[in-house]
């Protein structure tokens, strides 16, 4: 009896094994020098992450990285003449706010290119336009908060300032306050809890108000006793010694205010990242390092990092601008030695891309917002997402059936552990990407990304396997 139940067991078994699809754990199918490289991978992560808060610093470190790899600029390219050839290496900046990476195919462009594309701007506050004034003997800078955030995360949080200001001449000032042990923080003063009685009697979402959201920026005073606003001349004062910069010069400026915290390790066992911003640049860093470690591709391959997803891929630094179009046009002339509408518009339409953008993990402090059966989990690798979009798949761009069973072939022939999910439950919310964006061009689109805990939190987490995965996602569709 029991040989028989050991035998119908196994034949269970390996009929579950054969049908049956399941999530693998990242970790069981790493040997021991692979998860050695894989925490290495997440150590550089970290580096990166704690360097690129800002859209534009991002830019510039990929720029920077892509340089030391042999990247030349397209604009140095095109005032020279010179024609590209399969394995050139070439990158587009716009606005130091957007860079596309191109590894120039062995076939013709025109045959399509495999593009990986995420965003760097990340969920913060901006300092208004004229941000200074003082109340109650206290200085403040008035904000205005950017993308999708609980407001209440964002109280009693040492927050750093980053960012640019313009002056009148032309002459550009990189500002970067609170990352050091010595610089100051700012912060939001949150309300004690002894004078809160109305304040928790409200919902959630209107307990803080966006007008609420000022930053304390000094008290001391001005020496002169009888001078008016003297807090806030005070500062001022400060600005104009230490940066040369008056009140006007902040109405041309772009100053982001971001937690001031480092990357962390999370967990006894160091398993998972901590930091603020993974959503989307944890799929920057990975796409990244796949197209630098991309040579002689079949077809030309493409990382591209985009600005303004967070708030709808708007303005002329957004995946709805024309700058990765006009990015490949400028390729396909120096590729062919002529330009043809036709050619540029085939590229692009034949081309196949991965949305690189992260997805909610299922989380057991809040599982019920999930569909367990659909959901992703922690350590168990980068995510395929057919749809995003909100209840009825509004504003989505759903991935073709042929596509999916496309990018699962590359996947499982270069052992990426992966799992599929979705983002919460219908009817529970929802989100987009740029997939649909992309999709206009008439190219094959499947969002694909990490999974996170505490996503558009100061505090956002990654498990390290996930990460590594993501990247060697990246790299082998880059090199199909």
């Amino acid at each position: 009896m029991d040989k028989e139940n050991k035998e119908t067991r196994e034949k269970w078994k390996h009929l579950k094994n054969e049908l049956a699809f399941e999530q693998k754990l990242v970790w069981d199918q790493l040997s021991s020098d692979e998860k050695d490289h894989a925490v290495k991978f997440a150590e550089d992560y970290k580096e990166f992450l704690n360097e690129a808060k800002t859209e534009r610093e991002a830019v510039r470190k990929i720029t920077g990285l892509a340089q030391e790899h042999a990247f030349v600029s397209l604009e140095e390219l095109t005032a020279r003449g010179k024609k590209l050839r399969p394995g050139n290496k070439v990158y587009a900046v716009n606005r130091e706010k957007n860079v596309a990476l191109f590894v120039i195919g062995k076939e013709p462009i025109w045959n399509g290119i495999n593009l990986v594309g995420s965003h760097v701007d990340t969920p913060r506050l901006d300092l208004k336009p004229t941000p200074l004034y003082e109340n109650q003997g206290i200085a403040l800078f008035k904000t205005h908060y950017y993308g999708g955030i609980k407001k209440y995360h964002w109280l009693s949080h040492p927050l750093a300032l980053h960012g640019v200001v313009i002056k009148q001449n032309g002459e550009k000032l990189n500002i970067r306050i609170g990352e050091n042990r010595d610089d100051p923080v700012f912060v939001i003063t949150d309300l004690l809890p002894h004078l809160a009685k109305d304040q928790l009697q409200k919902k959630l979402g209107e307990a803080i108000s966006g007008e609420d959201l000022n930053i304390l920026a000094g008290t001391f005073p001005l020496d002169d006793k009888n001078a008016k606003e003297r807090f806030k001349l005070a500062v001022l004062e400060l600005l104009r010694r230490k940066y040369g910069i008056n009140e006007e010069d902040l109405i041309s400026a772009e100053l982001e205010l971001v937690p001031a915290t480092p990357g962390y390790d999370v967990g006894l066992d160091r398993s998972l990242v901590g930091a603020y911003g993974q959503d989307d640049r944890v799929c920057a860093y990975t796409s990244l390092r796949a197209v630098l470690n991309c040579h002689n591709p079949l077809r030309t391959a493409v990382a591209l990092f985009v600005d303004k997803e967070e708030i709808g891929s708007t303005g002329n630094t957004g995946m709805r601008s024309r700058f990765f179009e006009n990015a490949v046009a400028e390729i396909l002339y120096l590729s062919a030695g002529d330009y043809n509408e036709i050619y540029c518009r085939k590229a692009l339409a034949l081309g196949k891309a991965l949305s690189a953008d992260v997805v909610a993990a299922i989380d057991p402090n809040w599982e019920g917002v999930h569909d367990k059966h659909n959901a992703a989990r922690m350590g168990c690798g980068v995510v395929i997402t057919r749809y995003t979009g909100a209840g009825g798949k509004y504003s989505a761009s759903e991935a073709n059936a042929e596509f999916v069973a496309e990018v699962r072939r590359i996947f499982n022939e270069n052992k990426v552990v992966w799992q599929t999910g979705e983002l919460g439950k219908v009817d529970q919310g929802g989100g987009g990407t740029i997939a649909q964006f992309l999709a206009r061009y008439g190219m094959d689109v499947l969002d694909c990304g990490p999974p996170l805990l505490s996503m558009h939190a100061p505090l956002e987490i990654a498990h390290k396997g996930d990460i590594y995965m993501s990247y060697k996602a990246y790299e082998a569709f880059l090199k199909s």
